[in-house]
């Protein structure tokens, strides 16, 4: 039972060093782009926004899923998710101001174990907007 505690503990611990290492190189790629890095991991009503970034009157709330083959990445963010990531994105338009008036849009970025991420811009609707 304790190696067995120990082995979830190993997995989780990799996947976590997984999705960090995946929000950076994301981030890499949306600088590249233009974009401004605004927040990172910030989480709101119960949901999380990987990132957040800013490119001339566009706020992209970026949603980051790596897998080992990109577009099994692609498939990972299902109804539920865009719910929860919908609802913090809402709260966090409520607690800024000073973006009234800006185009607000959800994109995502999938990483795999090769080759540079894939930014998906409006890859889905932000829901109550």
């Amino acid at each position: 039972m304790i190696e067995a505690r120990s082995e979830q503990t190993a997995r989780r611990r990799a996947a976590y060093l997984r999705g960090h290492r995946a929000e950076w190189l994301a981030l890499a790629a949306m600088m590249l782009k233009g974009y401004w890095p605004i927040g990172r991991r910030v989480s709101f009503a119960g949901g999380e926004i990987d990132l957040i970034v800013q490119r001339l009157n566009t706020i992209a709330f970026v949603e980051v899923k790596a897998r080992s083959r990109r577009d099994d990445a692609r498939e990972a963010i299902d109804a539920a998710k865009r719910r929860r990531f919908s609802r913090a994105v809402r709260s966090w338009i409520g607690h800024n101001p000073w973006c009234a008036g800006m185009t607000f849009r959800a994109d995502a970025v999938f990483v795999g174990a090769r080759g540079w991420p894939a930014h998906v811009a409006d890859a889905f609707p932000i829901e109550g907007l």
